[in-house]
């Protein structure tokens, strides 16, 4: 199955008012009873070696700015899709992700309704702060446009 980039089809600032950084990313799969949520879990169920290494790595160069390494907070139960809180969620769209000191981040699971063939749509958004936000989504977003479209392999694997 082919990960194609597509132009993001979400109404990005109903979902992240602000938005500053928007992309989108989508494959083609033959499952007629996947849904939004079982499209996240298949995604976030495991990444590649590298992208764990890759954010072990982050997580220790952020952790002394005093970003946070991940959305889980132990005092503040949640619903979790991998590191990442649910912030809404339909049958069609899954909306996860969170803010921090140098930027806000949503992740949007789209999957097309029933037929022959579903489209998995995977919209990243983002909204820095301040410069910190701005440089650090100029680090990751070569690693971000590799690691979005194996996510979304493993949807149709």
């Amino acid at each position: 199955m082919t990960v194609r980039e597509v132009t993001p089809s979400a109404d990005a600032n109903a979902i992240l008012a602000g938005v500053q950084f928007a992309d989108a990313f989508c494959i083609e799969i033959s499952n007629r009873d996947l849904d939004a949520r079982r499209a996240a879990e298949q995604m976030m169920a495991r990444q590649p070696r590298w992208a764990e290494a890759l954010l072990l790595l982050r997580n220790l160069l952020v952790a002394p700015l005093g970003l946070k390494t991940s959305g889980a907070h132990p005092d503040v139960p949640r619903d979790m899709i991998g590191i990442f809180p649910v912030v809404s969620e339909t049958p069609d769209r899954l909306i996860a992700g969170f803010n921090d000191r140098h930027l806000d981040f949503r992740v949007v699971v789209d999957v097309t309704p029933a037929g022959d063939v579903r489209q998995v749509t995977a919209t990243t958004l983002v909204k820095t702060h301040n410069w910190l936000g701005r440089t650090y989504l100029a680090i990751i977003m070569p690693f971000h446009r590799l690691i979005v479209p194996a996510l979304l392999r493993q949807v149709a694997a």
